[in-house]
């Protein structure tokens, strides 16, 4: 039957009980579930409906499924998409049609290893890696800011350059925040120092502030908005008061601005928000463009791969403005796809926070969520010119080889968070018991003898 909607809410959702046989044929739950409602009428079944709904959604396992479900899904999406948006680009710098699909195939391939990598691992590893990460993406942070070893791209330097590939530590700055503000965070709750201001800011916001700080040295200021959404996410978990948060909002805002003043690209890109008609000097070409490409989409687009924006008047249409192209070519259906699947993910990752008991968990869980939401929804906003151009691209869709293996590192640190609940382990090892594969293999091999074999009787004498 299913659960009541106050047993599921809060900290007991995931960790709520689940027997063996309801985890391995769950359509016997549906079925015991849904059987008084077929005989009355449509208002019946459309209860039923919601019952199967509901039924799905409060599975310890749902969130688990979901991460993977649709993470794969962007994935393939986002491969199709680069291939499409990317060839005239690549024809035109004398490479091969096939040259930046290629290497963000690539680049998947190492980021499922990853996923895989930390998916596979207990919450306990996680727990240990939390400062050889952080000290070592300060150091590549560090690195980069020396002239000579940091690599200048598009006015930012942002990148390292080891020959045959170029790697952006800022991207896996989030990644350190998300491990060492949980980590750092639980272990105050555990000693009960979080009433406490100063115990609650530092040393949290110090190490976010040195993280921040070596990030704008490049310029980059697409990735610093999202550590500060990071940083807000903590506080809000660990309950800080109102006026902390109005304390630390306002400062935020006061620095962003003189950050967006004192440099002139960035107030130009403030001012192509609700762009409709190109400047005469040229300013905004990229966000109009943008809004251009959804125009010419429409409802169902112009096919994959007919698109025209990409054939030089949308710039980065396979980086941060991938999501016009896909617009263009995959028209609304494509575009609200893409945007109900980053909400399922989001969906899935705040049920793995509401829905544990461990405080590092929670936090992780939270946080990592907020990374991936927060930088979707800017790179989204970009491309529709509801927010300024931040050159943040979409997560686990847009080309770039190091947003794809901090990205994919981050699902699989979801994904590890989210089978680390009583009900999700109960459900795994239900289904890997009972998988089809091992029943029919079961069925075919040879089984093994349990009994050991009757001794031989005394021998028969002889006549």
């Amino acid at each position: 039957m299913i659960r009541e909607r106050g047993a599921v809410a809060g900290q007991g959702r995931a960790d709520s009980g689940v027997t063996k046989q309801d985890a391995a044929e769950p359509w016997r739950v549906i079925s015991a579930t849904t059987t008084k409602y077929k005989s009355a009428g449509p208002l019946g079944r459309l209860r039923a409906f919601r019952a199967r709904v509901r039924y799905w959604l409060d599975r310890p396992l749902t969130p688990y499924l979901l991460v993977v479900g649709t993470t794969l899904l962007l994935l393939v999406l986002g491969l199709m998409m680069v291939f499409s948006a990317s060839q005239i680009l690549a024809l035109n710098q004398h490479h091969t049609a096939q040259y930046y699909f290629l290497k963000q195939l690539i680049a998947a391939i190492l980021g499922l290893v990853l996923l895989v990598g930390f998916a596979s691992v207990p919450v306990a590893v996680l727990r240990v890696i939390v400062y050889p990460v952080m000290f070592g993406v300060i150091g590549a942070l560090a690195l980069v800011a020396v002239p000579g070893i940091g690599v200048r791209i598009n006015g930012n330097q942002n990148w390292l350059d080891f020959g045959f590939f170029q790697f952006q530590p800022s991207e896996f700055a989030k990644l350190a925040l998300v491990l060492w503000g949980a980590d750092l965070l639980a272990r105050k709750q555990k000693a009960g120092t979080l009433s406490s201001w100063k115990h609650l800011l530092v040393p949290l916001v110090p190490g976010a502030l040195l993280l921040l700080a070596l990030i704008m040295i490049g310029g980059d200021m697409g990735t610093s908005m999202i550590l500060v959404a990071m940083v807000f996410a903590l506080l809000w978990m660990v309950g800080a008061p109102l006026r902390l948060f109005v304390a630390t909002l306002g400062v935020a805002v006061v620095v962003c601005t003189a950050l967006v003043i004192t440099v002139p690209h960035r107030a130009e890109r403030l001012g192509c928000i609700g762009v409709t008609k190109l400047d005469p000097e040229g300013a905004c070409f990229q966000a109009l463009h943008g809004v251009y490409s959804f125009a010419l989409g429409g409802g169902f687009g112009t096919g994959l791969g007919a698109g025209v924006e990409k054939w030089g008047q949308l710039p980065e249409a396979h980086t941060d403005f991938i999501f016009a192209a896909t617009g263009e070519e995959l028209g609304l259906v494509g575009t609200l796809s893409v945007i109900g699947l980053f909400a399922a993910l989001g969906y899935a990752g705040i049920r793995v926070a509401i829905g544990t008991k461990d405080p590092f968990v929670r936090y992780a869980a939270g946080a990592a969520t907020t990374w991936i939401m927060a930088q979707a929804m800017i790179n989204l906003g970009s491309a529709l010119g509801l927010l300024p151009i931040a050159g943040v691209p979409l997560p686990l869709f847009s080309y770039g080889g190091s947003a794809m293996l901090s990205a994919m590192s981050a699902i699989g640190v979801l994904l590890c968070l989210a089978r680390s609940s009583s009900g999700a382990k109960a459900a795994l090892a239900a289904r890997s018991k009972n998988s089809r594969i091992r029943k029919r293999l079961a069925r075919v091999l040879p089984r093994r003898r349990t009994t050991a074999r009757p001794a031989p009787g005394p021998a028969r004498r002889e006549r």
